[in-house]
């Protein structure tokens, strides 16, 4: 998610790009969407804000109302100022207490008494004062997940469709597809690091690296792990020798056998440093990226951008490496498996489905 401001002075044009809907400001003001290689009109007059993700962006009028937008329609969400926030598939707001949603089934109102909140991209974990309890909507119901008679502790992790906590008995518990998962009593809270199905913990109480993987627990490494992330169904760490590691589905495979000056993960995708030098790893393949460390880099979904050697910006899209632009210093960024950049000029590049769209 990404929150663009729009003041009467100062315009900034940001593209999102998801399976039908690409919004953006132009140089003139116009809120337009990216659809089927054109840039279609959304509102003929000025917008204040939006917040996007990769199906859907919110927007704030010229009236002030709040508005989403799914690629196909626009849905009117409230005529005052409230907050806000989305991810790649919900909307949430709030109205003084009352929590609200919006998904493609239409509005909800989650609870009238909340305090803290988060938004993902399947999942909405919310704090209720009434109940003094924390619940989680996804799929289309509310999970009751704990409640407290006195201090009501945030959830110990919350990834994009997990949810890990402890219970009033320091009970360690996973919430996932709908049901929750036993871990153990322990008198503090793991550290955990999950993604999308998957959940990565050291036991405290086994004294293993365990992870939790669509409903099942699994003791990965005898001993406990000091980094670890993880992606969309698989974890990456670095062991005791200082390898990288990749586990999906069971299976581990070593990704490095350098101890890497550093590492990330985000989504479908690894990147690290070997020698000096810059790797992926995506769809099952190591990729060499570039044979320097870069400046700076962006990740999400199955897509690595990256300031290139001539200070421009190549990329790593659907297994390939392209060579977006050289020219010095532009701004980046990733909308599901397309990249937006920026000119000094305040035109754009839009790299999508293989093809390059100048404005």
């Amino acid at each position: 998610m990404r929150l663009v401001l729009i003041s009467s002075f100062f315009f900034y044009s940001v593209f999102s790009v998801s399976q039908n809907i690409v919004p953006l400001v132009d140089f003139s003001r116009y809120f337009k969407n990216f659809q089927d290689g054109y840039f279609r009109q959304i509102e003929f007059q000025p917008i204040s804000e939006f917040k996007y993700g990769d199906n859907l962006v919110a927007y704030v009028d010229f009236r002030g109302n709040l508005i989403v937008y799914d690629g196909i329609k626009k849905n009117s969400i409230s005529n005052l100022r409230v907050e806000y926030e989305v991810s790649d598939k919900l909307m949430i707001w709030k109205v003084g207490e009352t929590l609200n949603m919006w998904d493609e089934t239409g509005k909800r109102t989650l609870t009238f008494n909340v305090r803290n909140y988060w938004v993902k991209d399947d999942i909405i974990v919310f704090e209720d004062t009434r109940y003094n309890s924390v619940s989680v909507y996804y799929n289309g119901e509310i999970y009751p997940l704990y409640n407290s008679l006195g201090d009501l502790n945030s959830p110990d992790f919350i990834g994009e469709n997990i949810v890990a906590f402890r219970d009033n008995g320091n009970f360690n518990k996973v919430f996932w597809g709908g049901a929750i998962y036993d871990i153990d009593v322990w008198q503090s809270s793991f550290s955990y690091n999950g993604g999308t199905d998957i959940l990565a913990f050291n036991d405290l109480v086994n004294g293993t690296f365990t992870v939790f993987d669509k409903g099942v627990f699994y003791d990965v490494e005898d001993f406990y792990m000091d980094a670890y992330k993880a992606g969309r169904g698989f974890v990456a760490y670095t062991n005791l020798n200082g390898d990288l590691i990749y586990y999906s589905n069971g299976t581990k495979q070593k990704l490095s056998n350098f101890a890497p000056d550093f590492w990330d993960v985000k989504d479908d995708v690894i990147v690290w440093s070997e020698n000096a030098f810059f790797y992926a790893f995506s769809n099952g393949e190591k990729i060499e990226l570039a044979r320097y460390i870069p400046k700076d880099y962006q990740l999400k979904n199955n897509t690595v951008a990256f300031r290139n050697i001539m200070g421009g910006v190549s990329a790593l899209v659907n297994g390939e490496i392209v060579e977006i632009t050289n020219q010095f210093n532009s701004t980046y960024s990733i909308h599901t498996n397309s990249v937006l950049v920026e000119l000094f000029n305040r035109s754009f590049i839009l790299f999508t489905n293989g093809k390059k769209y100048v404005m």
